[in-house]
């Protein structure tokens, strides 16, 4: 188990805030946050390539916040690779072996086999500088496992990859993760995190912000930092002031259900929940207001509304719904959502 208690570091212009979560043996652990949320630099510290002002790292039990990166059992894949040019992907692969002073016949065994896993076996003898991004991200991978560390750090091993090839990394970090490898991957994707780890960290300003699993943090987010980051458009301030009526913003009286009344907090209901009509709803909806288109976007498949009704509220409707009803910006609308869809949280 690797163990991270009040991980603390300060630059000029930005600092890390006593970061503190766990991975446990055999654990999917995804670091989230936009660019500049500190990730990449709470790897360095973890791998031992920056020192922390202040903190602990522990693992399995054994204390190596102050251990040179050498003596930590911890692997770590850079964003941009960073293979050797000037060698082949085998040498590559055999480097860190070697400067162990491994034997030839247990390279040899551990580079073949490494390559076989990472599919980059008829590559062995070529140079990264022939390679794509994938592959030379393949020989990054099969490089830091040579020495099988305890915890594998991955910097967005994601970013720069097309779709087909991410899928099919995805399903390769995935098998090396159900195989017993405990890694901790940093990105900045919700849905690349929820397709991949057991926990997910949300780091934001260099702060943790929110742990939990995937399904937790999707259905309880508990910033509107963090639910625009999975998704959720439609997220505000609320205060319940009856047992039924809530204000959202200070601004909008809705209908909700199920929270105390008093209660502080922040309610959202998921765009995909509103409905929207050009006249006035005759259903059982409680929650309808008229306002005005303020902006369209389409989407690969489907279309999103946003409407200015007091507050501006995201719908997202079908593609053949959006052309059915001939929606534009600036025009009059309904929307809809009903009280069982108000999430308060």
């Amino acid at each position: 188990m690797l163990r991270i208690t009040n991980i603390s570091k300060k630059f000029s212009d930005f600092a890390l805030n006593e970061i503190s979560f766990t991975a446990e043996k055999g654990e999917y652990v995804v670091v989230l946050g936009t660019s500049g949320a500190g990730k990449s630099m709470l790897l360095e510290i973890l791998a031992g390539l920056v020192k922390q002002d202040k903190g602990e790292i522990f693992l399995d039990g054994s204390d190596i916040s102050h251990k040179k990166i050498q003596e930590r059992n911890i692997g770590l894949v850079f964003q941009d690779y960073a293979v050797f040019p000037h060698m082949s992907v085998r040498k590559n692969i055999a480097f860190p072996l070697k400067s162990k002073n491994a034997g030839r016949e247990e390279i040899n065994s551990i580079v073949e086999r490494l390559a076989g896993e990472m599919k980059i076996s008829h590559l062995l003898e070529r140079n990264p500088e022939t390679l794509s991004g994938g592959e030379c991200q393949r020989v990054a991978l099969a490089r830091t496992l040579a020495l099988d560390p305890a915890v594998l750090l991955l910097d967005e091993p994601l970013s720069s990859l097309d779709a087909s090839v991410r899928f099919e990394m995805q399903s390769m970090l995935r098998k090396l993760n159900q195989n017993g490898q405990t890694i901790i991957h940093v990105t900045h994707d919700f849905f690349e995190a929820a397709a991949l780890a057991h926990k997910i960290v949300v780091i934001h300003e260099g702060q943790v912000i929110q742990t939990g699993t995937p399904k937790e943090i999707f259905n309880n987010p508990k910033t509107k930092f963090i639910a625009n980051f999975t998704g959720i458009r439609n997220f505000f301030s609320a205060k319940r002031i009856s047992e039924n009526i809530a204000i959202l913003d200070d601004k909008l009286k809705v209908v909700v259900a199920g929270e105390k009344v008093g209660q502080y907090t922040n309610a959202y209901f998921r765009a995909e929940d509103v409905v929207l009509s050009k006249n006035k709803l005759e259903s059982s909806i409680a929650n309808e207001f008229e306002g005005t288109i303020s902006e369209i976007v389409p989407n690969v498949n489907s279309v999103e509304v946003i409407v200015d009704a007091v507050l501006k509220i995201s719908a997202i409707i079908s593609i053949q719904s959006y052309e059915k009803m001939e929606l534009k910006t600036g025009a009059k609308i309904w929307v809809g959502f009903k009280a069982s869809t108000i999430k308060m949280v």
